[in-house]
């Protein structure tokens, strides 16, 4: 089932996740219709904050950039209660945007390496280095967990030139290919 992405300015991406528990109903259900909302919107990466659900779960599915980024090949994820053990000091900065934020790119710097531990969708533990773009997209999604967007991590004079696109975002004044969710709509 494809859900609607939750728009910027909804209050539930500024909201710290809860911890998804071991009984969650249908979990695998909820992890393919993550799965397909994201297809459809022609996304990498998805949280529970975009879909309107508080809960730290996320899907990645980063295959579609291995020509230019080679250890995005194969890197498919669904993560539970992901938890960062380690971040490299190293960082680059690359353009990212946003399902949550149409419309809207911008310059992030991000931790070059990262080391993760999460749960599948089977509840199995699981814990490694990721590198790379991988490891930008990773980052990027669990900031929604955390109640941030990457636009937190830009200068406040970038902030103030998207301003007008963001205040657009809030009222629902874009358009999206995808389904979405504006606040008051």
């Amino acid at each position: 089932m494809i859900l609607p992405v939750y728009l910027y300015g909804q209050p539930v991406l500024r909201k710290e996740a809860e911890a998804v528990p071991q009984d969650y109903p249908d979990l695998k259900q909820l992890v393919a219709n993550m799965f397909e909302t994201m297809y459809h919107a022609d996304g990498v990466g998805l949280a529970g904050p975009q879909i309107g659900l508080s809960l730290q779960i996320l899907v990645l599915d980063a295959d579609v950039l291995k020509d230019d980024y080679p250890e995005c090949k194969g890197f498919k994820r669904a993560m539970i209660n992901p938890v960062f053990l380690e971040k490299s000091e190293e960082t680059v900065s690359m353009e990212e945007g946003c399902l949550s934020l149409p419309g809207i790119h911008e310059k992030v710097a991000r931790s070059v390496k990262i080391r993760i531990k999460y749960f599948d969708e089977n509840w199995q533990e699981h814990e490694e280095e990721v590198s790379g773009f991988a490891a930008r997209v990773v980052q990027h999604e669990c900031e929604h967990l955390a109640g941030h967007v990457f636009i937190d991590n830009i200068s406040a004079i970038r902030r103030q030139l998207n301003k007008s696109k963001l205040n657009n975002i809030i009222k629902g004044s874009v358009r999206c290919s995808y389904r979405a969710k504006a606040v008051g709509k």
